[in-house]
């Protein structure tokens, strides 16, 4: 009895340090493709153009301009979230001249450019808690 309760407290514990991220993206301008979601929890590790200092990425599928995804087993720490609309599935940024012809978001940013540049100390946020965020898309 005394090993079972044991088993049970340690798995109790353990739910009770991690935790779930739901990152929600709406008003995408249309459904080709797939939506990419990269966490981050370190700093300088955005921006990350070509998807190399992430902690955790994944993708989801596109449903009525919506897509979500939701990250488990998140220790409590500070996190950043960088999201492409790759509507052509190839898992990276595409530009044209200069900017990017996809759509991007970041967690805390409503617009990009020159003088709002991307960077993990104004995307991140603290999670310490199951959470969710929106994140804007944003078509150059």
């Amino acid at each position: 009895m005394l090993i079972a309760s044991t088993i049970l407290l340690s798995f109790t514990v353990k739910e009770q340090n991690t935790f779930t991220l739901t990152v929600e993206i709406e008003n995408l301008r249309n459904s080709k493709g797939e939506v990419q979601f990269a966490l981050y929890n370190t700093d300088g590790s955005i921006p990350d153009e070509h998807y190399k200092n992430y902690f955790k990425i994944d993708k989801s599928r596109i449903e009525s301009g919506k897509a979500e995804i939701t990250f488990s087993n998140l220790p409590k720490g500070i996190y950043a979230v960088n999201i492409l609309h790759d509507e052509n599935k190839n898992g990276k940024i595409d530009k044209g001249f200069i900017l990017p012809k996809e759509g991007i978001g970041f967690s805390n940013y409503s617009s990009i450019g020159l003088t709002n540049r991307p960077n993990f100390k104004k995307a991140s946020f603290e999670l310490n808690q199951n959470k969710t965020i929106k994140v804007k898309m944003i078509y150059m």
